[in-house]
């Protein structure tokens, strides 16, 4: 009699493998079958499509540094396309790769906060996450945190990029400085008829962002089979324009529009491309620099690294892909390595971001393949053009970027659609309200935990008399 087929075994930590006395060659073939289902495309279009929706928030920061602190773009491009991949091939999700915020916000107010400064913020800030995250106290900050508060600090981040898009559109722009200068010209090659265009080209592919929609059938008159016949060609032939027109990777279309009209603004721009790699050496970093990139870069960068980069990033990717398994440790270690590696080479600080995830998202990016995609050109771009690529993104109308960057900012904010009762909106306002104001997501998260935590108060105050709070008794004693 033959023996029973065994089970097939599914393995996703090799930790349990080990424990549950799997072959190494079974556990290395579910990992591999693990990446392999990571990077498949759920839909070609759609992927590429998702693959722009962070490009609003990468493309100015990452051309500002460049511009105003000589940051080494070839290696940035390099680096970052790497960790895009690693990243996509792991969470299988669109897990975005951002610059650091307050670091390059600090960088580009500061003329003394130069690259040593820059690379040893982000290395710092690096190491303080992998502690976190290796010793599982991000997991015990992410279980303590309440929805409603990160929900603040979601909706914050997501005004916070709605607006400054619309400030991308309405003024121009002096990215090297972060400055606005006058009110855009209605007509031109970057002016507000080319973004309006744009916007309204999105929405009516986009719509609201629903997948994947289908047609509700026509309610035809049952009694006439001639019309009911004519109706369903008509609903076909409508049902196969809307296809077409609704599969359209729109943001990959305006991207590539901005592309062309950078060479036609600037024809010259062609002679000072360079082809070839940007040549990598490691940033000498004095003691003095690494005093001021931990006071003046990581200090102000670690709140928004814990709260945005990891804990708000867990909780939009729970929401958006429900089937998969997100931890903070795995997040904050993560981006910890990416920083610990890249930032003695001068890569940019790098974080994951909600609104990079709710842009490429939006978008229709479903799978790790959409940003393997995306690192997949930064490595191509990096390898053949390096550091010359600042001329074209200089060229690049600021107000298409705004766009881009404007639709991300709505997307996240829109994740915070599901605070339902009025006390946990009213903690969610509150915290967005501060954050926005005070243009610091630690304040901001500071007010909305104080107010939640009074109200739990108030609460458990209704529940019990004042008196036996005092005396911290029971209303059953005498």
């Amino acid at each position: 009699m033959a023996s029973p087929i065994p089970p097939p075994i599914s393995i996703s930590n090799p930790t349990e493998a080990i424990q549950n006395n799997v072959p190494p060659s079974t556990t290395s073939l579910s990992t591999v079958q693990k990446v392999k289902s990571n990077l498949v495309f759920r839909s070609k279009w759609s992927e590429l499509n998702g693959a722009m929706g962070d490009l609003g928030t990468y493309i100015p920061i990452v051309l500002a540094l460049t511009l105003s602190k000589n940051l080494n773009l070839g290696t940035t491009l390099i680096f970052t396309g790497m960790y895009n991949i690693v990243t996509g091939a792991i969470y299988g999700v669109p897990m975005p790769v951002q610059p650091m915020k307050s670091i390059a916000a600090v960088a580009l107010s500061d003329t003394g906060f130069g690259v040593p400064e820059i690379m040893a913020s982000g290395i710092l800030t690096g190491a303080v996450l992998l502690v976190l995250g290796a010793t599982g106290l991000m997991q015990l900050v992410y279980k303590l945190i309440p929805l409603c508060v990160v929900r603040g600090i979601q909706l914050a981040q997501g005004l916070s990029f709605a607006l400054t898009a619309v400030k991308y559109v309405r003024k121009v722009q002096d990215l090297p400085k972060s400055k606005s200068l006058e009110d855009r010209h209605w007509f031109g090659f970057d002016g507000l008829v080319l973004a309006i265009v744009c916007v309204c080209f999105i929405v009516i592919v986009n719509g609201a962002g629903d997948q994947d929609q289908e047609d509700s059938s026509s309610a035809a008159d049952l009694g006439d089979p001639e019309r009911v016949e004519l109706g369903e060609r008509k609903r076909i032939s409508t049902s196969r324009v809307r296809k077409i027109i609704f599969s359209l990777p729109s943001a990959f279309i305006v991207f590539v529009l901005g592309v062309v009209l950078a060479f036609v603004r600037r024809p010259k721009v062609v002679h000072e491309i360079k082809f070839g790699p940007s040549s990598i050496e490691v940033v000498k970093m004095s003691s003095h620099a690494w005093k001021e990139g931990f006071i003046k870069g990581t200090i102000p960068q670690l709140p928004l690294s814990v709260l945005n980069s990891v804990i708000a990033v867990c909780k939009l990717s729970s929401d958006l892909f429900p089937a998969k398994d997100f931890s903070v440790t795995s997040l904050s270690v993560t981006v910890g390595l990416m920083n610990l590696v890249g930032g003695w080479f001068g890569v940019m600080p790098c974080c994951h971001g909600a609104g990079g995830l709710a842009g490429q998202y939006k978008f229709g990016g479903r799978s790790g393949g959409c940003v393997a995609l995306l690192g997949a050109a930064k490595l191509v771009l990096g390898f053949v053009l390096g550091s010359s690529l600042a001329h074209i993104f200089n060229q690049f109308p600021v107000g298409i970027l705004g766009v881009l960057l404007l639709f991300a900012g709505i997307e996240l904010a829109m994740a915070c659609r599901d605070m339902n009762t009025k006390e946990d909106s009213f903690v969610m306002l509150i915290c967005t309200a501060v954050s926005l104001v005070g243009s610091s997501a630690a304040l901001g998260f500071l007010f909305g935990m104080i107010i939640f935590v009074l109200l739990k108060l108030r609460n458990w105050t209704n529940i019990k008399p004042l008196s036996t709070i005092w005396k911290l008794q029971s209303p059953e004693q005498p």
